[in-house]
């Protein structure tokens, strides 16, 4: 079966702005770990319409691939939002070492969303 990342995407927006609401009027942090939970959601958000993005384009140009961009995204966020959201959280600075992997994974799915936009534009 072929993911639906239309659908998927609007989950994780949805998570994201939920998330965002809590950050905002819920969760009470210092100033410092509060930026860095914003940090996290605004990156969320914005590849939560990265997803959205490859759902509609996925739908245009079925034949190309465009999952592993979406992939990635979904990958991306995990590690990237999630661990600064952990970080402020729990203020442990270990999960500091997963946000770069996250960061790796948001580059890769942008680089792999181009060469899928190139190639689906040849087929």
């Amino acid at each position: 079966m072929k993911p639906n990342f239309l659908a998927f995407g609007a989950w994780v927006m949805f998570v994201g702005v939920l998330l965002g609401a809590f950050g905002a009027h819920a969760l009470h942090l210092d100033p410092a770990r509060h930026t860095i939970y914003e940090t996290g959601v605004i990156y969320h958000l914005a590849h939560a319409l990265a997803i959205l993005l490859v759902g509609v384009l996925d739908i245009i140009w079925p034949v190309a691939k465009w999952k592993v961009p979406g992939w990635l995204f979904a990958v991306g966020i995990l590690l990237f939002s999630g661990s600064l959201y952990a970080l402020a959280a729990t203020g442990t600075v270990l999960w500091g070492a997963v946000t770069p992997l996250g960061g790796l994974c948001f580059l890769a799915g942008w680089l792999s969303f181009a060469i899928t936009a190139v190639k689906a534009r040849k087929a």
